[in-house]
């Protein structure tokens, strides 16, 4: 992709979250209809990969804009593969695929010149249909997986928790993350109306654990209200939204009052989701890690 396309798509996608976040909608906490969608991580409907990163935020999007009864997509290439077709006057939605490469003749150089080659990096966009607006799709491919109910999934969460090894302390009046300390203090689960945000609770600060030095590594030095602050929250948003769908938990939120300083981040960089929604698909990925197996 040019460079001219590149920051397109980067200024399309961030204008786009802006204008949610604008409206007071966090766009990896938008509602389901558990009636008509189940809450799950999107995934290609072929390889069953679940996408990560900004893509997640598009094609909640879209699912939720075209009120589509699936979470898996495919491209119009693949439907034909399948036996089916995309139906005709259907619009697709677009993600993109970004990575580092080194180009053949900075290898060379950097032989030469003994040290570490530069990776260039690249952004290539290409589009995907939701299997609602496929036909001909074989059986097993059309039909929607069942979703176990939130509830069987704590056990779950509470397994995860005790397979990570995280300082993970009950009590007092307030659920946060120290990074001086590396513990995670969340109250007892009777401080909160339903069980169920407890569980959301734990695994949003678990998001800002998996930043320690030891663990993924993330700038966490960032004072309360300042803009390395916000961004590490976002990444831990949206990281407690990731696991919590892969686990068929319906996302939430946890400190919409840094709506602003969101925003802030954003507009001084269109860059900037980008890279927070990948840190935090990599931080959903570390916590996943340590469910039980065949549960996340």
């Amino acid at each position: 992709m040019e460079k001219s396309e590149r920051q397109s798509l980067y200024a399309e996608v961030t204008a786009r979250v802006v204008a949610e976040l604008e409206e007071g909608r966090l766009p990896w906490v938008q509602p389901w209809d558990a009636a008509a969608c189940p809450c799950a991580m999107p995934a290609n409907a072929v390889t069953g990969r679940r996408y990560s990163g900004i893509n997640v935020l598009i094609l909640w999007a879209a699912v939720i804009e075209g009120r589509y009864a699936s979470q898996r997509w495919l491209t119009y290439r693949q439907a034909q593969a399948a036996g089916g077709n995309v139906r005709k006057g259907e619009r697709g939605t677009t993600v993109c695929y970004a990575d580092r490469f080194t180009p053949r003749d900075e290898q060379e150089k950097a032989i030469d010149e003994d040290r570490e080659a530069r990776t260039i990096a690249f952004l290539k966009r290409f589009t995907v249909f939701n299997i609602d607006q496929c036909e001909g799709l074989p059986q097993a491919m059309a039909t929607t997986p069942e979703v176990r109910p939130e509830a069987e999934m704590m056990p779950v969460v509470r397994s995860l928790i005790e397979a990570s090894g995280a300082d993970f302390r009950i009590g007092g009046g307030e659920a946060y993350y120290s990074p001086g300390g590396d513990y995670v203090a969340v109250p007892p689960q009777a401080a909160f109306g339903e069980p169920i945000n407890w569980y959301r609770t734990a695994l949003h600060e678990l998001g800002h654990w998996t930043g320690h030095s030891t663990r993924l590594d993330r700038d966490q030095r960032g004072r309360f209200g300042s803009v390395d602050y916000a961004r590490e929250e976002l990444v831990a948003e949206m990281a407690s939204a990731f696991a919590c769908a892969s686990l068929a938990i319906r996302p939430t939120v946890r400190h919409a009052d840094y709506i602003a300083s969101w925003l802030k981040v954003l507009r001084d960089d269109d860059h900037a989701i980008f890279r927070a929604a990948s840190a935090a698909s990599k931080a959903a990925d570390y916590l996943l890690a340590f469910a039980p197996e065949g549960e996340a």
